[in-house]
């Protein structure tokens, strides 16, 4: 007899988009294996007002209805935005042209969307943050008692190595330190998806084509978006291919196989004059600290795009049956 498949693991995304968090959506929403029951934004690579139209642009355009979208923090709880223009654009996604958006806004907060459907779901949710982790850590200090409603967090950000933002931080982290230390802190199961193991999601040229050759609107504007990220790596970093770094936490939850990871304890710097926001990741147990993390180290690059590629050809497909419309104009 055959074995039936698990019943699809209750997600919700907490993102900034972003380009890679645009895909990370689109994976989320079009993979059967995850049930996508909120999207929810934050300020970090662009202001919060853009971060929220760009993620019902990317419900619009992949046809990703009965998903409430919801605002969240417009800062960080302790220091000033500075947001990933030259990374992302001027609008925070950059590339393609979308039509206006047919998505709105829950009317919540998206730190009480996230309590609310903590509080009312049967199971306990996983969440994965892709973005800054300002929402997550002022749930986890508003509503305490949530942590126990969640099954893990799955997220994007921190390094075992260098940074990205500086020699010594990643972006996601750098952009709230305090709010990183707060959910590391927290107790909470946690598994770190940081730039050492992002960094083997290249979107090469092959990959490209994949998207291209779906024949679909919403596979050219996945080609637009990476082929627009492409020239921001190799303009800043000199990547020949670019990085897709927040799916790779959602391939996490799909298939934990995908992504392997080790047990380690993670701290955030936050008092470094040139390390702060750095995640420190002990790795060979020399502190004596507890476990705190899983960290990513290793991904099958080739199982992931496989992944991606399905989950935009399945949105790409509904969306043309109900009729999504793309933006018109050169």
């Amino acid at each position: 007899m055959p074995v039936p498949p698990a019943p699809p693991v209750p997600i919700i995304i907490d993102c900034d988009p972003g380009h890679d968090d645009a895909l990370a959506i689109m994976l989320a929403a079009g993979d059967p294996a995850v049930d996508l029951l909120a999207i929810t934004t934050v300020a970090g690579n662009q202001t919060l007002a853009k971060t929220t139209l760009n993620a019902r642009r990317v419900c619009t355009v992949a046809g990703i209805a009965g998903v409430p979208v919801a605002a969240g923090c417009d800062r960080p709880l302790v220091q000033p935005l500075d947001v990933a223009d030259d990374v992302h654009g001027a609008s925070g996604l950059d590339g393609p042209r979308f039509p206006e958006p047919t998505v709105g806004v829950a009317p919540e907060h998206a730190v009480d969307l996230i309590h609310r459907i903590l509080r009312e779901h049967p199971e306990p949710v996983t969440l994965v943050p892709t973005a800054p982790l300002t929402n997550i850590a002022l749930l986890l200090t508003r509503y305490p008692e949530d942590a126990a409603r969640i099954r893990e967090i799955v997220l994007m950000g921190g390094s075992t190595e260098r940074g990205n933002r500086n020699p010594a931080a990643e972006f996601n982290i750098l952009s709230d330190p305090e709010a990183a230390d707060i959910v590391f802190r927290s107790g909470v199961p946690l598994t770190m998806c940081g730039l050492n193991v992002t960094h083997q999601a290249l979107a090469t040229p092959e990959v490209l084509a994949r998207f291209t050759g779906l024949g679909t609107e919403l596979g050219q504007i996945c080609a637009d978006l990476l082929t627009y990220f492409a020239s921001t790596y190799r303009e800043l970093w000199g990547f020949p291919d670019p990085p897709l770094h927040d799916p790779v936490a959602v391939a996490r939850v799909i298939d934990p196989g995908i992504v392997r990871c080790v047990e380690a304890n993670v701290v955030v710097e936050l008092r470094g004059r040139y390390t702060r926001g750095a995640t420190v990741v002990d790795l060979h147990r020399r502190t004596g600290r507890p476990v705190n993390a899983r960290v990513a180290t290793t991904l099958d690059a080739d199982r992931f795009w496989d992944r991606v590629v399905t989950a935009v050809c399945a949105l790409g497909r509904r969306a043309e049956r109900i009729g999504v419309r793309p933006a018109e104009g050169p």
